[in-house]
């Protein structure tokens, strides 16, 4: 559509809405990753091939929050970047690592179930923690090499300094949305189709041959429900909207104005902050790969209940005395 006035795009939003997001993801993917990281790596000798790919889905995750204080001192600052037009393609590059990456590892957690549970001989003796390993190794460079032509794209500008793009600048937007579809289909349909077809077969032998091993069927399910959540609140809106703001900004570049472009220029940058909230909520695949850890964390509230109620105790046996001290103050003051 045509017009001669375009409805302005709201870009002060984004610096309300992301900083408070970025910093609420930090300090809960810090702690959780941080911890999960820690009981694994405490026994690291009893990693199994599961647990191999749950550890570089924690480091991926904690590359990322690793960069996110300077994109809150960035988006703070009126979206003013004072790093670097190298460091703000790293900042990128890590978030690409780590979205991408992600993706990745829990596709291979889906896989790694879907063949123990539907053909649990053929893998027997197969599946090793070298094995795992090695498509670890294949599942970074991958990511690698799928995030590395975005390094090339121009992120900052020198007509508008202190900008560090997401995407990239407005004159080469055209070739930048040919090249997010090829990644989102590459990235992510392509993951998110092998994860529903794993999960999909996994349901219908469960239905059919109605198991014995109502914990494994238990655990299964949860896991699924994990990987739900976490396409549907974190990854599926971030890749539509994300690739319906690049097509509005080309259409905007050649004169076409669309009442949607604001709309949907928001519904980018709140998928911006979902899809950051991976790195929170990651963790939850912790709680369901690792025994050790649900029990590390009914333990650790165990204790601070304790602690709350001694310290509930405490201040109890206090007030009469300190109640005592104020009447013996009041008396002597008479």
């Amino acid at each position: 559509m045509n017009n001669t006035s375009c409805p302005r795009v709201s870009f002060d939003f984004t610096g309300r809405f992301l900083p408070p997001v970025f910093i609420l993801v930090f300090i809960i993917g810090l702690v959780a990753n941080g911890w999960g990281l820690k009981s694994l790596l405490q026994n690291w000798r009893k990693l199994n091939i599961i647990n191999v790919f749950v550890l570089n889905l924690g480091l991926a995750d904690i590359l990322y929050l690793l960069t996110l204080p300077f994109l809150v001192a960035y988006y703070l600052n009126k979206s003013t970047w004072i790093f670097g037009d190298v460091f703000c393609k790293m900042t990128r590059f890590c978030f690409n690592l780590n979205l991408y990456g992600s993706i990745g590892f829990l596709t291979c957690i889906s896989v790694y179930r879907y063949l123990a549970i539907v053909h649990p001989v053929r893998v027997m003796g197969r599946l090793t923690v070298t094995y795992s390993v090695a498509i670890s190794v294949m599942v970074w460079l991958t990511v690698a090499v799928q995030s590395l032509p975005d390094m090339f794209y121009t992120k900052t500008y020198r007509n508008k300094p202190g900008k560090c793009y997401d995407t990239t600048h407005k004159l080469y937007v055209e070739d930048y949305l040919k090249y997010s579809l090829g990644w989102t289909l590459t990235g992510f349909c392509i993951p998110l189709l092998i994860t529903l077809g794993c999960y999909g077969h996994v349901i219908v032998v469960f239905c059919c041959k109605n198991p014995t091993h109502i914990e494994l069927k238990r655990r299964s399910l949860k896991l699924l429900f994990i990987l739900i959540l976490l396409f549907s609140v974190c990854y599926i809106p971030y890749h539509v909207f994300k690739n319906l703001n690049l097509w509005s900004r080309v259409l905007d570049k050649q004169k076409i104005c669309m009442k949607w472009s604001n709309g949907v220029y928001i519904a980018h940058q709140i998928s911006r902050g979902l899809v950051c909230l991976n790195s929170a909520l990651n963790p939850l695949v912790y709680l369901h790969v690792n025994e050790e850890i649900p029990a590390q964390l009914r333990q650790l509230l165990q204790r601070a209940r304790q602690m709350f109620n001694c310290l509930f105790l405490y201040n109890s046996d206090s007030e009469p005395a300190a109640q005592t001290a104020d009447q013996v103050q009041q008396e002597l003051s008479f």
